[in-house]
């Protein structure tokens, strides 16, 4: 291999080690593609990339809390240095917009204005998700219902999720601006919440027949202009979605919308993840030709949607007030891999 003997000829080449962690984390050789990029950090301790990629395999690995350390060291290099390329980026004007409002907010709660910022998001003393009291209902409810759909209401303990909100609300994580109008935050980003390794922890003893063979692979949060739309119907890459909202109820100025619309219709197993996660008159025309049902869960703020992540979805309309504090904010959790899931079920049958 090319990249073995350049790091043969020049061992202190940290690229070449961080390239090479590249191909062997595509050939799924996890042990040696850590101690690559783990050696080009050694090297070059400011490599972005090297942290980020060491932070997504160590999460495909299952330690996620050691995953956040390596995401928040890639989000401080790369958006912590006011001169770096992300900030000389002329941003869209919603993501202007929202950047204008949370140094407002900073500033109002006493943390001034920072370049870049990140919130504690420490785990809760006491619990984060509430225990389930619905006497196995909700599990039920997601094993009988076609398409799999489950509803948790007052999913987390009040400590929780005013902490959540302090976090997602004080953290200047939210970097990627999308076309219509909504942020998105990845772990990459600083979306680093030990909080949500408690939630997460929680939601596999509460629900194990629904999430517990299936590891965590991926989280995110969107947070939305309430002048524009959310996010068009796809599917997601992964086999369970953990879907919850956060922002207070007298946000929303209609209790019946503001949630998530979910079709009975998985995207099919032949489209890639560009087609069913981007193609949107693909799959408009699929929903269309296959007679797709759609059924619609409004928003509550604490409310958790729990779903196959194959079937399409897409954000239902948004009103909700103007302000900073009053954006609607949701926050996705990834189980298992689609390919994966479908795998499993062919077997089943």
């Amino acid at each position: 291999m090319v990249l073995r003997r350049a790091i043969a000829v020049s061992p202190g080449y940290a690229t070449a080690h961080s390239n090479l962690g590249n191909i062997l984390y595509e050939q799924g050789k996890l042990v040696d593609a850590e101690a690559s990029y783990r050696r080009a950090i050694a090297l070059k301790p400011d490599m972005a990339d090297a942290h980020k990629n060491l932070a997504t395999i160590v999460c495909d690995r299952g330690r996620y809390t050691e995953s956040l350390n390596s995401y928040r060291r890639a989000a401080e290099l790369t958006y912590g240095d006011p001169a770096g390329a992300p900030r000389r980026e002329q941003p869209t004007p919603s993501k202007a917009r929202h950047d204008q409002e949370q140094r407002e907010y900073l500033q109002s709660v006493g943390q001034g204005a920072p370049a870049f910022h990140i919130e504690e998001g420490a785990r809760v003393p006491g619990r984060a998700v509430n225990l389930d009291s619905s006497g196995g209902k909700i599990a039920a409810e997601w094993e009988n219902s076609e398409p799999q759909v489950a509803v948790i209401d007052n999913l987390l303990t009040d400590e929780a999720l005013q902490a959540l909100r302090r976090f997602c609300w004080g953290s200047t994580v939210w970097q990627k601006p999308y076309g219509n109008g909504y942020l998105g935050a990845m772990p990459y980003h600083g979306f680093t919440c030990p909080l949500l390794v408690q939630i997460d922890e929680e939601l596999r003893a509460n629900y194990p027949s629904i999430i517990s063979e299936h590891p965590l692979h991926h989280w995110w949060g969107f947070k939305y202009d309430s002048k524009l739309s959310g996010i068009d119907a796809h599917a997601d890459f992964a086999a369970v979605n953990v879907n919850f909202w956060i922002t207070p109820d007298e946000a929303n100025l209609d209790p019946s919308s503001g949630g998530l619309v979910i079709w009975d219709k998985p995207a099919p197993l032949d489209w890639n993840f560009a087609h069913y996660n981007g193609d949107s008159d693909a799959i408009r025309d699929f929903l269309k030709q296959t007679d797709a049902k759609s059924i619609t869960v409004p928003y509550r703020a604490n409310r958790a949607v729990i779903f196959d992540s194959d079937l399409f979805h897409k954000t239902d309309e948004i009103t909700f007030k103007e302000g900073y504090t009053n954006r609607r904010i949701n926050i996705t959790m990834l189980y298992g891999k689609r390919e994966e899931a479908a795998k499993q079920q062919r077997y089943q049958k």
